[in-house]
């Protein structure tokens, strides 16, 4: 058969390689959000993701070449596409099949998920435009042009499929109808492509086996009933609030794999968690009883402590910078949230909001930011201690939850950071943690001027804390010889250990 004659109309074999290689983008870019409620949102779970998807890649692009050149594409390239589509759809069920089955946030659990989420369906995806080259190629003269152009294509796929999955579709729809639709579409496609190549060369050319359509609507139907975390999924987050059992008016909301916030809707100055009643302990010693305080909030989730300011001290000025826009919904519709000129709520990443506060006018600074199991490294760094210390009046005080567990080396480098900073630094804990021994929630409080060590800790002790302060020479000792964290290099998540 003449090599044109069989061939695909060139702008069928664009379409093709434009969608495939545009549906591979957005499998990844959806893959990372797939697995973040099992393993959170860490540089590893990206890393994995990212690994993944471009080594599918790679073996899907080497071994469809190398099929085209020893078996007809017209057989294989729509039985491909579907079969890639039909595993894009049931990547949605077996992730969440998987990931309900494994606890933490362990190496391995990371790479399974990630593997799981892209491997399979990305490579037989990658696979079609090797063969969509094979078919254009009517003779060696051309070659150059068709393969830079159908390059050109595939790339320019990827890169819509980009923008257009992180810009707008991840704002707009769940991350379920994101993946079943467009598996839906390249499933669609392919039985398209392969009704035109059988009118076109007759023969079993185009030919889709009954059980990838099988598998298509069996991944579909799966999707509907696989167990999910999410009660909503906002842009940065798997979202959902669960009541106390123990306490009617209690609410918990969890995001990714973290019990984020706790907020008593009766009673503001209900702190559940350990670490909120530590950061509560600090505030209560900066002024005498019932005096406002401005405070800036660099992290919102259930705005649990601005909402203790507001009642402990009236007229307290809090303005809280949260980077997720469907948590602050969620607080407005399910935790009661009432912002008003003295509680403002920004949605903004806390670096920029940081960057953009006014110089010396705020009296508290309270970092409880998460990306997943760690605070955002750019929240982290010298850079960024030096841009609170700036938003602090000259008695100003910062007091920032961090999360780790032994070796604990981002506590240390953390706190090295801080140090580097600001001359008074303090460590709110639990006797275990300053030993080394435990790990879990501590608190870190800075400022220009000596900071009231005896008085916090006996406000902790009002609060029910057994934590500990420590300064001075032990913690010095503690922090030892940690680098400090800068924005040239903070391996935050390198030196986290998320669970002991």
């Amino acid at each position: 058969m003449d090599p044109a004659a069989s061939a695909l109309p060139n702008w069928v074999a664009a379409s093709v390689t434009f969608l495939c290689s545009g549906a591979v983008l957005v499998l990844e870019i959806v893959g990372l959000r797939l697995i973040a409620p099992y393993v959170g949102v860490t540089l590893q779970t990206s890393t994995a993701i990212i690994g993944f998807a471009l080594a599918a890649i790679a073996i899907g692009a080497w071994t469809g070449g190398a099929t085209a050149d020893r078996t007809d594409p017209r057989r294989l390239l729509a039985p491909l596409m579907v079969a890639g589509g039909a595993l894009v759809v049931a990547v949605l069920p077996l992730v969440r099949f998987t990931g309900s089955l494994l606890s933490g946030a362990d190496a391995g659990g990371v790479l399974l998920l990630a593997a799981v989420a892209v491997v399979v369906p990305a490579a037989l995806l990658s696979a079609v435009p090797p063969m969509v080259v094979k078919l254009q190629l009517a003779s060696l003269a051309e070659t150059g042009a068709v393969v830079g152009r159908l390059s050109g294509i595939g790339t320019l796929g990827g890169i819509a499929a980009t923008f257009v999955t992180g810009f707008l579709l991840i704002a707009i729809l769940p991350s379920s109808v994101i993946l079943v639709g467009t598996g839906a579409l390249t499933v669609v496609a392919g039985v398209a492509v392969g009704v035109l190549l059988r009118r076109r060369t007759g023969g079993g050319a185009g030919r889709v086996p009954v059980g990838l359509l099988v598998l298509a609507v069996a991944g579909a139907g799966l999707a509907a009933v696989a167990p999910t975390p999410c009660e909503e999924e906002t842009a940065y987050h798997c979202a959902r609030v669960v009541a106390d059992p123990a306490r009617e008016s209690g609410r918990v909301l969890v995001l990714d794999t973290l019990r984020h916030s706790y907020v008593d809707l009766a009673d503001p100055t209900h702190l559940e968690f350990e670490y909120v009643r530590a950061l509560a302990a600090v505030t209560d010693v900066l002024a005498p009883d019932g005096t406002p305080l401005s405070a800036l909030h660099i992290g919102g989730g259930g705005l649990t402590v601005p909402r203790y300011l507001a009642e402990v001290r009236p007229g307290s000025e809090s303005l809280v910078i949260e980077v997720d826009p469907g948590v602050v919904a969620i607080d407005r519709e399910q935790l009661a949230l009432e912002t008003s000129d003295r509680l403002r709520v920004r949605v903004a990443d806390g670096r920029v909001g940081l960057a953009e506060e006014a110089g010396g006018t705020r009296d508290l600074v309270v970092g409880d930011a998460f990306g997943g199991l760690s605070v955002p490294w750019q929240l982290t760094t010298r850079e960024a201690m030096e841009l609170v210390d700036a938003a602090l009046t000259d008695e100003g005080v910062y007091a920032v939850n961090l999360i780790d567990h032994p070796p604990l080396g981002f506590v240390r480098a953390e706190l090295a950071t801080v140090r580097a900073v600001f001359p008074h630094v303090l460590l709110l804990a639990r006797a275990p943690v300053l030993a080394g021994e435990d790990g879990g929630n501590v608190v870190a409080v800075a400022g220009r001027e000596p900071l009231p060590a005896d008085a916090i800790e006996e406000a902790m002790r009002r609060h029910g804390l057994a934590w500990q302060v420590a300064d001075g020479d032990e913690l010095a000792e503690f922090v030892g010889d940690a680098d400090v964290l800068t924005d040239d290099h903070a391996p935050v998540d390198q030196l986290l250990t998320p669970y002991g």
